[in-house]
């Protein structure tokens, strides 16, 4: 079944066609893989499907509903998450409240209960918190509940914007390259934690990545953007091997090494 779909999807600015005329099938619980050089468009369409662009032409439809013209925070409520390629913490808040903060769509008591006291705020409140625990358990971050998020290390403070993602309770996943100045443990460690969010949590996945070997090692189906356009769709190894990839996107070089 298809999660996502966009059709004829284009984006312009200025006299810049940044997306042009794009289709794209995205299955449920796969995990897919956009690539493409820099300026490819690859971020520009993770706008446009989180209502932060919205496309000059065509159709993006999340289930049965159309993302276009929606709010980012309607968006948000319909099931889709993301992260972002520049880590979006609140840097002085504990890792704990920054969890708590992307359950703030599900959370239902106003500012006067709390006020108040009223018994029903305090225990969605508590199980608010069960909640946020139990996902920094699911990402590695067991008591680290009461740190800054500013002094966690780089590798956790991505794991820490996954959960806080996860808090909104989404049915799609967008990483903007989560694994973006990771050392290669960290690397590793990530590929295996995206697995599992799809294979334990039932989420589908949509992430930009640079580095091919992530690419190539937890993608079933990969799309290939060049200026806007996609020159390429299929599984990993038949993109590896399409002339028109080597040619725009890897150059001369064979999959393996990161590609900028």
């Amino acid at each position: 079944m298809t999660i996502l779909r966009a059709r004829g999807v284009t984006k312009r600015f200025g006299g810049l066609v940044a997306l042009s005329q794009l289709d794209l099938d995205v299955r449920e619980r796969s995990i897919h893989s956009i690539i493409g050089p820099n300026g490819a468009g690859k971020t520009t369409f993770f706008n446009c499907v989180t209502g932060f662009y919205r496309p000059e032409e065509g159709a993006i439809v999340f289930g049965e509903d159309s993302l276009v013209g929606l709010r980012p925070d309607e968006i948000a409520a319909l099931g889709i998450a993301r992260t972002y390629q520049n880590i979006r913490l609140f840097a002085n808040m504990t890792v704990l409240d920054n969890v708590l903060a992307g359950m703030h769509l599900h959370l239902t008591s106003s500012w006067v209960g709390a006020v108040l006291g009223l018994p029903a705020v305090a225990h969605e409140e508590a199980q608010a918190v069960r909640r946020a625990r139990a996902l920094l358990e699911f990402v590695d971050l067991r008591g680290r509940e009461n740190f800054l998020a500013r002094n966690l290390p780089y590798g956790e403070q991505r794991r820490l914007e996954v959960a806080r993602a996860l808090a909104a309770r989404p049915r799609l996943l967008l990483l903007d390259e989560p694994t973006a100045g990771m050392n290669p443990r960290e690397t590793m460690e990530m590929m295996a934690f995206i697995r599992r969010l799809r294979d334990e949590m039932g989420i589908t996945i949509l992430l930009i990545e640079h580095q091919m070997r992530v690419v190539m090692g937890i993608s079933e189906t990969v799309t290939v953007l060049d200026y806007g356009v996609k020159i390429s769709e299929g599984p990993p190894q038949q993109v590896q091997a399409d002339p028109r990839v080597i040619e725009a996107y890897l150059g001369t070089r064979r999959v393996g090494a990161s590609a900028g």
